[in-house]
């Protein structure tokens, strides 16, 4: 029944994101994607805490899915973050 639970609440909020992130206008998208970089970041710790205390083989394997996707979220909003800013610099 637990894992009925936390399937379903995945895929909410899988969902979710998604309509989120379509409903950002792409002048917004990258400026937004910054402040985002300090969720994802919470959200790769509690990844990390998770898989850390839990005691299955199936939640090890989402618990390694989620830090690595949150991990390639973290790095790539920080990447576009300093192409963004590079385009104010002077030359």
């Amino acid at each position: 029944m637990e894992f009925i639970l936390l399937v379903t609440l995945f895929v909410l909020s899988l969902f979710l994101g998604v309509e989120l992130i379509n409903k950002v206008p792409a002048t917004l998208h990258t400026p937004l994607m910054s402040g985002c970089n300090a969720i994802s970041g919470i959200t790769l710790i509690g990844a990390i805490i998770a898989t850390d205390s839990s005691n299955t083989e199936l939640t090890h394997i989402f618990g390694m899915v989620a830090i690595i996707l949150s991990s390639i979220n973290v790095v790539s909003g920080f990447l576009v973050t300093h192409r963004m800013l590079s385009f104010f610099k002077k030359k």
